[in-house]
């Protein structure tokens, strides 16, 4: 109800044009104020919506409550981009609290504009860079924009630079550009105009940018350059330059390279300096053949490959006398005979010697300067021809000489040129002027003399027993040439027998005699040879005798050597165990130096040899009777080892310096107790061994025969054996177990004798003291066997024999055993001995079955011994 117009001309419209700048006048309208209102406007006038812009209007006062709307340019109005209309609410309050709204209706009136550049033109200067070389084409295209959208056009000047502006705003080149030729920048004014007229310009930059298509080319003129050989390494040959067309305004970054394999020189890659890599002599090859290296240069305008020529330069090495004449070998050794005439021509030292310079006179010399030990027989015919020769002869022999084989000459190689202060080793220097040739001559001895022994013959004196291989004597000679020859000793004749060639060996540099074989006094007692001498071409002899000394190197040799018997336990003190005897033989002894002696198993010294000395043959005796009964003796074997030595003629003090040999013989003899006491032993075969040596080595035949006689006789005997197995399968029907239980089961079948079956009777018992057993046994033959529980004692029936057959009882002689089978004896002779054999007695098995079987004796040791019931 308070409300009151206060505000007089609105509401009301406006207008204003586009772009506007800021205090445009747009409306002025007065505040009205009441009468009872003295202290005036309390709010002035304030725009309370301005939508969509808040800021783009002011309301300034211009005095007595006079207002007017205002552009503020915030933003500046734009018709083609902002709203056309605006309506502003106006509000004002006076002091006493009225206030009144009213709205003012601004109209944005459009204005005709100039176009605007749009992109990179709208805010910056454009430049545009095209590559030299580049065709003709569009380079760029203008941008720009009117307000109005009316139709815009382009344009440019100046018309005389070569582009070209369409009206559509696209930049074509019309040329290709050389950058080396053609202004390197151009500027373009470029025009855009409305249909109105109204225009807007830009300023285009266009750069022409280098490229590198230019080929660099060399400013050096000179080809060919000169040096000497064996220049120091980093020494400048040439200073190589060059210019690159694309760097005509400033220095050209160019890079030089060697093309050739050459290894000589090297190019420094910026600066293009040719200096000396490496040691240059012109002496050897290629360069001594070909002087001239062909260098090609390379220069670039990128290191990675571009643009690049190249020049060939010639450098030439030039020779200096950098070489002494040298000879290969540098040492000469020659060798002439001691009677060399003296003009003998001997060594020309020309043809080893050379200087390796190229160029004369670098590479002349000559021989000067012979000098040394014994020059004044030698002689150089020229300076030039450097043959040497003799001007005297050589005796080795003459006391002057003695002694004197070589003599050492030198002689000095000079160079004629003047020599220059370098060297053919790289990074020294020194001064090369002569070089010096080593010749050594040896005076060759020729062979005057013959060798000669110091005596025709020798003899030595040898031991049969010194060992093979031991030095008996020395033979020497000598030569009597200077110097002395080496002579060498051989043995050319005799020294051997019919079993070894070679018996006696000689040094063949000291003449040390020494023996290869056994020597044997008993087969030869003397042996010659024949001793050479040789100086390689002269010879000498002498004689050598060996005279074997005889020593005690054999054994007795005894027999038989073996010998197994059986005797019984009442064999007499004194009586020749089963008439036994040893005969005995030494090849270097006298059969009285024999003596006997039992050395193991003679318990209670029962048995003695008679003679025990002084004799070849002597008998083996019973010296005491057993004792068995009181338990004295309890073994009923015994195993006798007999020595024989051949010291009995040597005295006590002999026996202890003098060689002493021995021989051995093995006995067995077995007591037999008697058959009411003891167990006794059934009669059986006594095997004797026989041994025999061979003594003759000369007998070389011996072995070869006995050889093949054994074999022979081997074959003989097999082809036997055959028949006689033959015969008994054919006449001999097989043995049938009896019913007793034997302790040895024996059947012979004797075709030279009729065998009559025996009944064997036991009549007496006695207990076996090993087993503990009951064994029945024979009185009278001494046949046992064991007793059966239930068979009775026998009466005792008379034994009968057939004429013709052996006696396997104990007879009344002594108790000798006349079933033993004797050992064959051979005749022995001083010169010879036969192999040793062994013959064992062996009987037929016969078809007949005995009454009853077989026994073995109770406690027999292991030996077995066959009977014939």
């Amino acid at each position: 109800g308070r409300r009151i117009q206060l505000l007089r001309g609105l509401p009301a419209t406006g207008t204003v044009e586009e772009n506007s700048p800021a205090g445009v006048s747009i409306h002025t309208f007065n505040v009205t104020l009441s009468p009872l209102s003295s202290e005036g406007v309390a709010i002035h006038p304030t725009i309370l919506n301005s939508n969509p812009l808040t800021e783009a209007f002011d309301i300034e006062s211009t005095g007595d409550l006079v207002y007017r709307v205002v552009t503020s340019g915030n933003p500046v109005l734009d018709y083609e981009t902002m709203p056309k209309r605006f309506d502003l609410q106006i509000f004002v309050e006076d002091t006493t609290g009225r206030t009144d709204l009213s709205t003012l209706t601004v109209q944005v009136v459009d204005k005709n504009e100039p176009p605007v550049f749009r992109g990179n033109m709208a805010i910056q200067t454009v430049t545009i860079y095209i590559l030299e070389g580049t065709r003709p084409e569009r380079i760029y295209q203008v941008d720009a924009a009117d307000p109005e959208n009316g139709g815009l056009k382009y344009s440019s000047l100046p018309a005389s630079v070569p582009f070209l502006v369409l009206e559509n705003g696209s930049i074509f080149s019309k040329k290709v550009f050389d950058y080396e030729k053609d202004p390197q920048w151009y500027f373009l004014n470029i025009t855009v105009t409305d249909p109105e007229g109204l225009n807007s310009t830009k300023t285009v930059n266009i750069n022409i940018i280098n490229i590198n298509d230019e080929r660099p080319y060399f400013t050096t003129k000179q080809r060919i350059y000169r040096i000497p050989e064996e220049q120091s390494p980093g020494t400048v040959v040439a200073n190589i330059t060059a210019k690159d067309p694309d760097d005509e305004d400033s220095p050209s970054r160019l890079f030089y390279s060697i093309q050739s394999s050459d290894p000589y020189f090297s190019i420094n890659p910026s600066t293009g300096v040719l200096q000396v890599t490496r040691r240059i002599d012109r002496d050897v090859p290629p360069l001594k053949l070909h002087p001239n290296i062909s260098v090609i240069v390379r220069v670039e305008d990128s290191p990675s490959g571009g643009h690049a020529s190249e020049m060939e330069i010639i450098i030439t090495i030039e020779d200096i006398n950098d070489n002494p004449p040298e000879c290969i070998p540098s040492t000469f050794r020659k060798e002439i005979n001691e009677n060399t005439t003296a003009g003998t021509f001997l060594l020309d030292l020309r043809n080893y010697c050379k200087d390796i310079d190229v160029d004369v006179p670098n590479n002349l010399f000559n021989f000067t300067g012979l000098s040394g030990f014994g020059s004044n027989n030698f002689a150089l015919e020229s300076t030039g021809s450097g043959r040497l020769v003799m001007t005297g002869s050589i005796d080795l022999e003459n006391p002057a000489n003695l002694g004197v084989e070589v003599y050492s000459l030198t002689v000095r190689v000079q160079d004629i040129a003047s020599p220059h202060y370098s060297s053919k080793y790289p990074f020294y220097t020194f001064l090369i002027s002569s070089y010096i040739i080593y010749i050594y001559i040896r005076i060759k001895p020729v062979n005057d003399f013959f060798p000669v022994f110091d005596s025709l013959s020798y003899e030595f004196n040898v031991r049969e027993t010194t060992k093979v291989g031991s030095r008996i004597g020395e033979v020497h000679a000598s030569d009597a040439d200077w110097p002395p020859s080496v002579i060498t000793y051989f043995i050319v004749a005799g020294g051997g027998t019919r079993d070894y060639t070679n018996i006696f060996w000689i040094s063949p540099t000291n003449g040390d005699v020494k023996i290869l074989a056994r020597l044997d006094y008993e087969t030869t007692q003397k042996h010659l040879f024949t001793v050479q001498v040789s100086d390689q071409e002269k010879t000498a002899t002498a004689s050598v005798t060996v005279n074997v000394l005889d020593v005690n190197d054999e054994e007795p040799v005894c027999s038989p050597n073996f010998y197994a018997s059986q005797i019984p336990v009442s064999l007499s003190a004194g009586t020749n165990v089963n008439g036994f005897r040893i005969q005995c033989q030494d090849r270097d002894s006298d059969p009285r130096s024999f003596r006997y002696f039992i050395k193991e198993g003679n318990v209670n010294n029962h048995f003695t040899f008679s003679p025990s000395a002084g004799s070849n043959t002597s008998q083996l005796i019973l010296a005491s009777r057993f004792d068995y009964d009181s338990g004295l003796d309890k073994s009923w074997i015994y195993r006798l080892r007999v020595y024989i030595t051949d010291d009995n003629l040597l005295s006590a003090r002999d026996k202890a310096t003098h060689l002493v040999k021995t021989g051995t013989v093995s006995l067995s003899i077995r007591v037999i107790p008697n058959p009411t006491t003891a167990i006794t032993t059934t009669p059986g075969f006594t095997l004797v061994t026989r041994k025999e040596n061979l003594y003759s080595d000369s007998a070389w035949y011996v072995p070869f025969i006995i050889t093949l006689g054994g074999l022979l006789l081997l074959g003989l005997l097999g082809y036997l054996g055959l028949l006689l197995a033959t015969w008994l399968r054919t006449h001999c029907p097989p043995a049938h177990k009896a019913d007793g239980a034997p302790l040895i089961h024996s059947t012979f079948c004797l075709p030279s004798q009729k065998m009559t079956r025996l009944n064997t009777v036991f009549d007496g018992e006695a207990r076996d003291p090993v087993t503990g057993k009951i064994y029945e046994f024979n009185t009278w033959s001494g046949a046992r066997r064991w007793k059966k529980s239930s068979e009775p004692l026998q009466p005792t029936p008379a034994m009968q024999v057939m004429s013709g057959a052996k006696q396997w009882w104990p007879s009344d002689s002594g108790g000798q055993d006349t079933g033993r089978a004797e050992a064959p004896s051979k005749k022995e002779t001083s010169e010879k001995r036969k192999e040793p054999t062994t013959e064992t007695k062996k009987e037929p098995t016969t078809a007949a079955k005995p009454s009853t079987g077989p026994s073995q004796t109770p406690g027999q040791d292991g030996v077995k011994v066959q009977k014939q019931k």
